[in-house]
């Protein structure tokens, strides 16, 4: 994966990241952290899985995250199981893995159900040796969903946690996330450590696209006028801009947040109802 790609999804200057490249058109993880939060100490990139050995910026605790992606064919899967055992043999640390599995550890995890089988005992035994904890999942029983008009649904994502890296992050839940373009379902790990304050003002991306903002923008900074220092000019201009952007930026998109969180609700109410009931294209041309 090239520097300009990675740079499109929007990476900042605080932002460090690693890569497990794509084998053909599946396969590919990248991981992101913030220089500000973590400190990186080591990385290993394997077949399945990068694995990034952390240190908290804040408080100095180590620890190690592997972000995985699993073989779909049963014939690869125990290199994969064997690629995390290497990486368990790498590091002591607390240990944290997520991505997708491409397994499931119980029928239930399936809205097909059936039997509990080999593969799924086989998953389950790798993370009793591992000394890992599948953490419940909120929001919803399945990650995925496939297959001729998204009738087939699995829990093929998850976050698994050593007991030591649990006992750090006091209270981690694992969360559904709404999808509005994936077939798999985002997921929220949440270790409790994110401290929440006033939301600071931000130059958004979409202005940029709205016709005649640039000459707006050129104008309302050539209108602003103060005396004093060439730094107390600057800092006073940006100031007074930036609440010129907040009014206009309400004017013309509206309430951002809200009209977020409508559009994020629709999403949430038709995964919910793919969730409880096989859903045709037939249904969504009805109802419509």
């Amino acid at each position: 994966m090239s520097l300009g790609v990675v740079r499109s999804l929007g990476v900042g200057r605080f932002l460090d990241w690693g890569v497990l490249n794509a084998r053909g058109a599946a396969g590919g993880v990248l991981v992101f952290w913030d220089k500000r939060v973590l400190e990186l100490e080591g990385m290993e990139v394997g077949l399945f899985s990068i694995s990034c050995r952390f240190k908290n910026c804040e408080d100095g605790f180590n620890w190690v995250f592997s972000r995985v992606y699993g073989p779909t064919l049963k014939r690869y899967r125990e290199l994969f199981w064997e690629e995390l055992g290497a990486i368990r043999g790498l590091w002591s640390d607390p240990w944290c893995i997520g991505g997708d599995f491409n397994s499931i550890r119980f029928p239930n995890e399936s809205r097909r159900g059936g039997r509990l089988s080999s593969s799924m005992r086989r998953f389950s035994e790798v993370i009793d040796d591992l000394d890992l904890r599948d953490l419940p999942l909120q929001g919803g029983p399945f990650t995925w969903s496939g297959g001729l008009n998204n009738q087939a649904m699995t829990r093929i994502n998850r976050f698994l946690v050593s007991e030591d890296w649990e006992g750090h992050f006091k209270g981690a839940v694992q969360c559904t996330l709404p999808r509005p373009v994936s077939d798999h379902f985002p997921i929220l790990l949440d270790g409790g450590g994110v401290r929440r304050g006033p939301v600071p003002f931000r130059f958004e991306n979409m202005w940029l696209k709205e016709e005649g903002f640039k000459d707006l923008l050129k104008g309302w900074w050539q209108s602003l006028s103060f005396n004093g220092s060439f730094s107390f000019i600057l800092a006073e201009k940006l100031k007074a801009l930036k609440a010129i952007l907040k009014s206009w930026n309400k004017n013309v998109f509206g309430q951002v947040g809200v009209n977020k969180k409508v559009a994020l609700d629709k999403v949430n109410f038709w995964d919910g109802q793919e969730k409880l009931r096989p859903y045709h294209w037939r249904n969504w041309k009805l109802e419509r």
